[in-house]
């Protein structure tokens, strides 16, 4: 193929697209014409990209393609009713729709951790190869406690919820591989159950859930809701159902994101609980009744509204004229 003779040929319909792109209204004959330049002129540039991959003509075309796209799919700028409907109702549809991945998670994750924890508190030689015990009792008697008042709480909070959000982005990012999210729980599980033993051999118990129960209630289930998310997108790979493979991805995928975005708020408020009421001056049991409501507060934000939401046909997806698979037409 000659590209200059390409050019040639088409170049009266890539300008009508210019002009048509430029201009602020259309009528509906137009818009149509608009419509069929665009497709027409997406399948030049790919015709270019196989045949004659001229670096100016193809950078020419994805920019005037970029343009027109602007106009045939429309524009949509944030409003207050976007952010409201997100929270009121595509958030709380999305963490309704991984309920169940989240509890099994949850269930799987606990059983881990404990019969680790068991296990090295149990097994001298387990617990031997955690450290010597010098290095152990320093850990149960003060660095454990110590990682808690180290930083200032505004700091430590922040440095917690970001932390924990990129490991959850990880874990829905990368969910698909369906290794990941299971290596990620896998390792979190074995952590706390051998921090748990060796608070239990060389330190007290008590202060070990104290200091662990009341954000993370909320934190680790936020990982659960990560770790489930993710594992869920992998299943869609494997049994998309009725939809094909790919537009059970693409649909999962953007779900999913709301998952993601979600709980970017969820662990904002779990590194706040973490860094100004675990190890604060409140009591044992008011830290604990703290972290315990914001739990329960997110079960019923997932369950009540969520539960309306997904029998009312939302699945957190984005709508249909957002999601890139709907053209403008002529009314």
């Amino acid at each position: 193929m000659d590209p200059d003779a390409f050019a040639a040929v088409h170049e009266p319909q890539w300008r009508r697209l210019e002009e048509l792109s430029r201009r602020r209204e259309l009528s509906g004959p137009e818009a149509d014409e608009l419509v069929r330049l665009y497709q027409a002129t997406a399948g030049h540039l790919s015709a270019l990209r196989s045949s004659a991959p001229d670096p100016q003509l193809v950078s020419r075309l994805s920019v005037l393609l970029g343009h027109a796209r602007g106009r045939v799919a429309g524009t949509h700028e944030l409003r207050l009713s976007d952010v409201v409907r997100f929270f009121a109702v595509s958030l709380p549809a999305a963490f309704y729709r991984v309920r169940w991945w989240t509890i099994g998670v949850a269930l799987a994750f606990v059983a881990l951790a404990v019969a680790t924890g068991v296990n090295a508190a149990t097994n001298p030689a387990v617990m031997s190869q955690l450290g010597t015990p010098t290095q152990l009792e320093e850990y149960a008697q003060e660095a454990f406690a110590a990682y808690y008042n180290n930083y200032p709480a505004p700091d430590f909070a922040a440095q917690v919820w970001t932390n924990n959000a990129w490991i959850a982005a990880q874990c829905i990012g990368l969910g698909i591989t369906g290794a990941f999210p299971v290596y990620v729980l896998y390792q979190n599980a074995v952590a706390i159950g051998q921090a748990g033993a060796i608070m239990e051999v060389y330190g007290d118990l008590e202060v070990f859930f104290a200091l662990i129960l009341p954000h993370g209630l909320m934190e680790l289930s936020a990982v659960f809701i990560a770790g489930g998310t993710g594992l869920k997108l992998f299943w869609t790979a494997v049994a998309p159902g009725r939809r094909s493979r790919a537009q059970a991805l693409a649909q999962e995928g953007r779900s999913l994101i709301t998952v993601a975005v979600g709980l970017v708020v969820v662990l904002g408020v779990s590194g706040l609980v973490e860094g100004f009421v675990t190890g604060s001056f409140l009591p044992t049991w008011a830290e604990l009744t703290i972290g315990a409501l914001v739990l329960a507060a997110y079960w019923a934000y997932a369950l009540l509204p969520g539960r309306w939401a997904v029998r009312s046909g939302e699945v957190g997806d984005l709508e249909r004229d957002l999601a890139g698979h709907v053209l403008a037409e002529a009314g």
